[in-house]
């Protein structure tokens, strides 16, 4: 605690003790293309980041969630090596929402809590990554309460080519890790007709070994292998209109929750899992065509018309401690349209339209004796069996400048939420049952932007948002093993979980530096949690999803940029967060409690110092990561022994270093060394500890 407010002090002071006779040197601010959020940055009522292709080439993360690491308000949970699990502002799963390319990522089988379903996404094939902190719901619908991604896809940039001319390029990226004994190789190819059209495919290989941990060694069967291939497809039809195809491919082998097994290891009092095996194999399918009109009329400006596919297959292979073998399935096909219309009508910019998914499962499980023969085919697997699930929404946001100073925004959004379960094992009497249910909700928005000087440099802003989520199928039919002494059963009589967000924040740009910070209170009502029921079922609690909590979750974020020099930058950020629940006890279903919410991130900063060469080719840098010790536990989370050690997680002190050197236009090699001084750690609630030292070395090859 005492470096921590150390580099409090630094991240407070480091603006005062700058030099003033160097020459100003901009810092450019970012601009995000999410379409419902197009707007500078510093003028935006919202509090946003962006991760460019810059920063990813650099820093290559072997995931999408450890993109995400470093960004404010964002801890990353791993539950195993092959799964990560943002939590943003404090939630998690299902209350986090993921865009591609504008295109619903969520589906109706997404879990509660930390899930992999963010792993299932190729990082190599991105050009940015968005994060909006905080609820937007009136924009985007069910789920987005904590945060929302918006994940940019690569283009063939053919706008960017000569007229007329062909062209084409390629590139061979690799990175090698030597704790996690990982080689990642990226076959890219574009081409295309300048001005014309684009088409980009990638395929993507990862291979990952057993981790190193500091302290605990090897860590067995924490090595995966995942495949992906990509191609998109741009066309310039006429001045007036584009066409964009994409699809998207990726396959996980052999994933294993390790944290459950015998193969685990104990760290800081963990207790060490029973399950003889226990591993998951994904694949995910997206398919999406676009059309997107500029000028239409005198009315719409540009219109986006947007329909869509994704597929998903998972199956899970379980051993337990006497032998019998648990064998589960689901399959997801979920269709979507989504319509955008963008007007100005009187100098107020409208963006309106609606979206339209329709998510269709199948699930199953077969139960295995420890002989091999079969025990029973049980009714469904992880979810209900032969079950849809369809979320429509329109939507409308006005902007207005209400003076030179002064802009509003202006959201709402009405859903509508139908869910329907061909069959599912009803708790009580251990049959097939069905359901039919469906829900609406009217969620909205009101936020202002004032700028405090003339040249916008200086602003503030507040926000009062209305957010929901509705049940989806894994709350209502949910079925199966849950946190490390918990088997989770259906629960039919959900209502959607309400949120009403404030928030305040402000931005400063100066010459040589940029601040910002936001405050946000949450009030939460009906919160979906697990509870038990009061049965004891093969050794473990019985719980089931109930609307039994009332709370609310707050923090501040504070984030800084400063430029020292042409050659020198740094970057400051800290995150403080705090979270409770009243309702039912998570540890029987009869008492009232006050308690934590579940895995609150601890108080983290992050600092990072990077030098460039006067030409930009060359870098160094370094990364530090301080986090408190996470002893702010919910009765659940004491109870996740295998994962949380007794009385919290352990702080730690993490420093990573990087440089890259960027020989040529053809050639880029980066060389990594994180976990500089080889700590033994976790980040909170994680079944697995992160590698030791570790040395990464990357090259990218183009021509």
């Amino acid at each position: 605690m005492k470096n921590l407010l150390f580099f409090i002090c630094i991240f407070i002071s480091s603006p005062l003790i700058a030099e003033s006779n160097d020459t100003p040197i901009e810092i450019e601010s970012l601009t995000v293309s999410s379409p419902r959020l197009k707007s500078a940055t510093l003028l935006s009522a919202n509090t946003l980041h962006t991760i460019d292709s810059i920063e990813l080439d650099k820093k290559i993360p072997r995931s999408l969630p450890e993109a995400l690491a470093h960004t404010p308000g964002v801890m990353v949970q791993k539950t195993a090596n092959g799964q990560g699990s943002p939590f943003i502002r404090g939630f998690t799963g299902y209350r986090t929402l993921a865009l591609i390319d504008g295109v619903r990522y969520n589906n109706s089988v997404y879990r509660d809590g930390p899930n992999e379903y963010f792993s299932l996404i190729d990082v190599s094939t991105l050009n940015a990554i968005e994060l909006l902190s905080g609820p937007a719901s009136a924009i985007y619908g069910s789920d987005a309460i904590g945060g929302t991604i918006n994940l940019q896809t690569k283009s063939a940039t053919f706008f960017d080519e000569k007229f007329d001319q062909f062209f084409i390029h390629g590139s061979e990226s690799l990175r090698y890790a030597t704790a996690e004994h990982s080689l990642v190789s990226r076959t890219e190819l574009a081409l295309g007709q300048g001005q014309h059209w684009g088409l980009v495919g990638g395929f993507t290989r990862k291979n990952f070994g057993d981790v190193d941990a500091a302290e605990l060694g090897r860590l067995e069967h924490t090595g995966y292998n995942e495949y992906a291939f990509d191609i998109r497809f741009d066309l310039a039809i006429s001045e007036q209109w584009d066409l964009t195809l994409v699809h998207q491919n990726l396959k996980q082998d052999d994933v294993w929750r390790t944290h459950s097994t015998i193969y685990s290891k104990s760290f800081a009092s963990t207790t060490v899992g029973t399950d003889l095996q226990r591993l998951k194999d994904q694949q995910r399918q997206l398919s999406y065509f676009k059309l997107t009109g500029y000028e239409l009329n005198s009315i719409i400006e540009q219109a986006t018309l947007t329909l869509s596919e994704q597929q998903w297959q998972e199956n899970g292979d379980r051993i337990k401690s006497n032998g019998k073998r648990i064998d589960d399935f689901f399959d997801s096909t979920m269709w979507g349209i989504d319509l955008q219309l963008e007007s100005n009508i009187n100098d107020i910019a409208l963006t309106y339209g609606f979206d339209y998914y329709l998510d269709n499962v199948d699930s199953g499980r077969t139960d295995y004796l420890a002989d091999g023969s079969i025990d029973q085919v049980r009714i469904q697997g992880p979810v209900g069996d032969d079950a849809t699930y369809g979320i429509f929404g329109s939507y409308i946001q006005a902007k207005l400048e209400l003076s030179n100073r002064l802009s509003l925004n202006l959201s709402s959004r009405y859903s509508y939420v139908d869910a329907q379960i061909g069959q599912f094992e009803d708790p009580d009497t251990n049959l097939a049952a069905s359901y039919q249910q469906d829900w609406d909700n009217i969620s909205s928005s009101v936020k202002a932007s004032y700028k405090l000087s003339d040249d916008g440099s200086k602003s503030i802003w507040l926000g009062i948002s209305q957010s929901f989520r509705a049940p989806n199928l894994a709350d209502l039919s949910r079925f199966g093993k849950s946190r490390s002494n918990e088997t989770e059963v259906a629960a039919t009589g959900l209502s959607p979980e309400k949120f009403l967000s404030y928030e305040t924040g402000f931005k400063v740009n100066h010459s040589k530096w940029q601040l910002q910070g936001s405050y946000y209170y949450t009030k939460i009502e009906d919160f979906i949690a697990s509870t038990p029921t009061g049965n004891i079922v093969g050794g473990l609690i019985e719980v089931s999803k109930q609307n039994s909590a009332d709370g609310y979750m707050h923090g501040i974020e504070l984030a800084l940029n400063y430029q020292w020099n042409k050659n020198l930058s740094s970057h400051a950020d800290i995150t403080w967060l705090e979270g409770r629940l009243t309702g039912v006890s998570s540890t029987n279903s009869i008492s009232q409690t006050t308690e934590a919410f579940s895995r609150i991130m601890p108080v983290t900063a992050h600092f990072g110092l990077e030098w460039k060469s006067d030409d930009k080719n060359k870098w160094l840098g370094t990364d530090i990561t301080l986090a408190a010790k996470a002893d702010t536990l919910s009765e659940g989370d004491k109870n996740d022994t295998q994962r949380i050690p007794l009385g919290g997680t352990p702080s730690y002190q993490l420093v990573n270093v990087y440089s890259g050197w960027q020989a040529n236009a053809q050639l880029l090699l980066t060389l990594q060394l994180n976990n500089v001084f080889d700590q033994a750690y976790r980040n909170h609630g994680s079944g697995s500890n992160e590698p030791g030292r570790n040395v990464i070395v990357g090259m990218k090859a183009s021509f």
